[in-house]
């Protein structure tokens, strides 16, 4: 194995106001782990209390997507990594991203959807998860009510941003950025 140029990693970061990453296959106790990891450095920041548990939800959501969607699947380790960054943007909001690898089509299906809601305001999107709570859940499915996409964007402060990049044998890295 090559020498990592940890350096380079730690310059990129910064450059990035990355203040939390993970990248490697993802278990209940290491979703866990990171929480309180992340809960403890917005406490630390004296982060405001709400905003915090929009961070701390959206990441939530995401990695359990994440797990649940490579458990679903079968995916060997390698497959079933995940890439979380938490960082802060230029106007130091909290921006959550989180990637894996999906099979192509429903990794098309999501970004058709995340660009769906993407083009509603938040009394659109409040609208979008009442009636989502209403309807009948299918028991036959293995997913949740499907409100966590629309969670995630109610507690957005812009629209999320996805991206889908296709790789080799029918699979495809998706990546979720969601601005807190």
């Amino acid at each position: 194995m090559e020498l990592l140029d940890l350096l380079a990693m730690r310059e990129s970061y910064s450059r990035h106001h990355i203040l939390l990453c993970f990248n490697g296959p993802i278990s209940r106790s290491l979703i866990e782990e990171i929480g309180n990891a992340l809960r403890n450095y917005m406490h630390g920041e004296q982060a405001n209390l709400s905003e915090s548990m929009d961070v701390f939800s959206v990441y939530i959501e995401m990695t359990q997507n994440i797990r649940h969607y490579s458990m679903e699947h079968g995916y060997n380790e390698q497959n079933a990594s995940a890439t979380v960054a938490i960082g802060k943007n230029e106007d130091s909001r909290y921006v959550v991203s989180a990637g894996n690898l999906v099979e192509l089509e429903d990794g098309r299906e999501l970004v058709r959807t995340i660009e769906a809601l993407a083009r509603l305001d938040k009394a659109q999107l409040k609208a979008a998860y009442k009636e989502q709570l209403r309807r009948p859940r299918d028991l036959n499915v293995g997913s949740g009510a499907g409100l966590g996409l629309l969670d995630i964007a109610r507690k957005s402060s812009a629209p999320l941003l996805t991206s889908l990049t296709e790789q080799p044998g029918g699979l495809a890295f998706f990546s979720l950025r969601a601005v807190i």
